[in-house]
């Protein structure tokens, strides 16, 4: 009998990755079984050794879509289900260039969790080529790759004061943590600190406004900025842009947690401030959707400029991706790990033994597959790989 949790006699060894409602079945292709014999170099794996509920002939990943359904005798799975999305998560998205592997882009979930569908939320950018695609070219029915929900920009487990900050379109991470809040019927204190140019360039001003209504101690201030706009002496309105003393003065209590989103100079400013207010960095949470700052052991160059395509014939091996940074290019055999062609388009790179020994280069890996040229000391944690020792199997999304 299969149920909403699972099926009768089975047991799900990774609650966490495979398990829970609408995760209780795993099909796995014998296609797959095919490929990790050779792979592996091994002829004795059995069906269901990879944990499957059910083998099946097809179709293979590359095939099955969200909405297909499998019919086995007469229970009907389906793949509606999209995964859940964490408030505060992000979306990494891939749109189509003619000739080239795509340009990769994060966006910020602005829906509430737990949303039939997902919404991010994108500012269009004169000189933006992924925002000015969405906003030009994109239509209803049009298909687009993403990756699943990531980030670790989510609001902490306990009942604590929250602090909202946001600045701009910094706006939408922040306002699904306050759909989170109000679908919760949350009783907790929750300060919404906002800064736009104007009324006209306050995105989701009435969303907003009709979620904190929801929320009985919750308070709003909103900062407008620009030089001649006239304020009425609206309750919780200043014009002009938001200070150090201006965010002491809104009385954050020392016990809260605070989620600052916005442009690098307003995170800075929001930060110190409320570290001065008492709060402790722990409690101050941000994302970067940027790349992350390199660490290498200093003895070679780490680029002056934004990445780049790597110097050279364009490689004809599978696609890599680097996603923070916005960049794709084909693999080369010229290349002998992942951690080359990272460098030659000087995306910043985290590395020190370049031996799969230490994990300083441990990458979240989106999608794709890797072999490794040099077995890791160590496997790196689930869905992480060493570029410093691995090679592309198939196009591969990694989390640069």
């Amino acid at each position: 009998m299969v149920r909403r949790l699972n099926i009768d006699g089975d047991g799900q060894g990774d609650l966490k990755g495979h398990g829970g409602e609408q995760r209780a079945v795993l099909v796995y292709q014998t296609q797959s079984y095919a490929y990790w014999r050779t792979v592996l170099e091994r002829d004795d794996l059995e069906f269901g050794q990879f944990g499957e509920a059910f083998t099946v002939d097809g179709p293979t990943d590359d095939e099955v879509c969200i909405g297909d359904r499998y019919r086995i005798g007469e229970a009907e799975f389906d793949s509606q289900s999209l995964p859940p999305a964490a408030p505060g998560q992000y979306l990494t998205v891939r749109i189509p260039e003619e000739g080239r592997p795509g340009l990769v882009r994060s966006s910020s979930l602005s829906s509430a969790p737990g949303a039939a569908e997902y919404r991010i939320s994108v500012k269009r950018e004169d000189r933006g080529k992924v925002s000015t695609y969405l906003h030009t070219h994109l239509h209803t029915g049009d298909v687009i790759e993403a990756a699943a929900p990531r980030g670790t920009f989510v609001p902490a487990d306990d009942h604590t004061p929250v602090a909202l900050f946001s600045a701009g379109i910094g706006v939408t991470p922040v306002l699904a943590m306050l759909h989170q809040l109000a679908l919760e019927h949350s009783s907790r204190a929750v300060w919404w600190v906002h800064t736009a140019r104007d009324p006209g360039q306050q995105p989701f001003a009435e969303e907003a406004r009709q979620l904190l209504a929801r929320l009985p101690h919750a308070r709003a201030f909103i900062h407008y900025t620009a030089p001649d706009l006239k304020i009425a002496g609206e309750p919780g309105i200043t014009h002009g842009r938001m200070t150090s003393d201006g965010i002491r003065e809104l009385g954050i209590p020392a016990d809260a947690h605070a989620y600052p989103c916005g442009p690098e100079g307003f995170m800075s400013t929001v930060t110190s401030a409320l570290q001065r207010a008492g709060l402790r960095s722990s409690n101050i949470h941000t994302e970067v959707f940027g790349a992350l700052v390199a660490i290498n052991p200093g003895i070679t160059h780490t680029g002056s400029g934004p990445p780049h395509q790597p110097p050279g014939p364009r490689g004809t091996g599978p696609s890599v991706t680097f996603a923070r940074s916005g960049l794709s290019a084909g693999w080369s055999e010229r290349y002998a790990t992942l951690l080359e062609p990272a460098e030659a388009c000087e995306v910043p790179t985290r590395w020190s033994c370049r031996t799969g020994v230490c994990h300083t280069c441990s990458t979240p890996l989106l999608t794709g597959r890797v072999e490794y040229t040099t077995q890791p000391l160590e496997d790196p944690a689930p869905g992480e790989v060493l570029p410093c020792c691995s090679i592309p199997t198939a196009d591969v999304l990694l989390d640069l």
